[in-house]
């Protein structure tokens, strides 16, 4: 799949499946084919485990993007974002809010109150305080973080569906030209590729459709 998308798309996303079967052989062997990497393993530990898996982390050839969970804390995101390189073409630290499979009862089974939208916003203020790079959200928060965390802060949004497609277990979803159009700087867009009959055309469907955006929203 990865050779097939190569050229098609901006960067391949690590996650667990594919990381916990290959673990980083599956590194080497994208950083062979020139791919960018988001390295999406959404650490959440104590602060110092969490450090320690950072700097592993980054020592991967191609790894450009990796995250934490917002719900580990300030001391652990603080740790975490101590551990990143320095200087400007370091990989960037990313804090997942609240994931996209959730809604505001799921929210409230694991203790959580209030909606969505408010704790994301929450979490996304204290991983900017924290030295964290940016976050993942979903596209219905994207306006308000923008709003709050301006302009520098990196958004990469998750829960990605172009129109007629399937949402799968998200909750919280938009088209890629509405979340272009809302301030994203990344998209997330997994199984509407990688399901589709012919996964390059799908990528170049969406290519087109953020390259649109992108002309509008400037």
């Amino acid at each position: 799949m990865a050779r097939l998308l190569t050229g098609s798309v901006g960067m391949f996303k690590v996650g667990k499946q594919l990381f916990t079967a290959a673990g980083p052989e599956a590194l080497r062997k994208l950083s062979a084919l020139g791919a960018r990497i988001f390295l999406d393993l959404k650490y959440h530990d104590i602060p110092n485990t969490v450090a320690g898996a950072v700097r592993a982390a980054v020592a991967h050839p191609g790894v450009e993007l990796l995250n934490v969970h917002a719900l580990g804390g300030r001391a652990m995101m603080e740790a975490a974002a101590k551990a990143m390189p320095r200087g400007a073409t370091r990989p960037k630290l990313l804090a997942v809010t609240i994931l996209t499979s959730m809604d505001q009862r799921a929210m409230r089974e694991v203790g959580i109150q209030g909606t969505p939208a408010a704790r994301v916003l929450r979490l996304a203020r204290l991983a900017q305080d924290c030295g964290v790079d940016g976050v993942v959200a979903s596209p219905l928060e994207v306006r308000s973080i923008r709003k709050a965390c301006g302009p520098d802060f990196l958004l990469v949004l998750q829960g990605i569906r172009p129109s007629g497609s399937d949402l799968h277990d998200q909750k919280r979803t938009a088209t890629p030209a509405a979340a272009i159009g809302d301030g994203a700087d990344y998209l997330g867009v997994g199984r509407a590729i990688t399901q589709a009959a012919d996964p390059v055309a799908a990528a170049a469907a969406i290519a087109a459709e953020i390259a649109e955006a992108l002309r509008e929203r400037n």
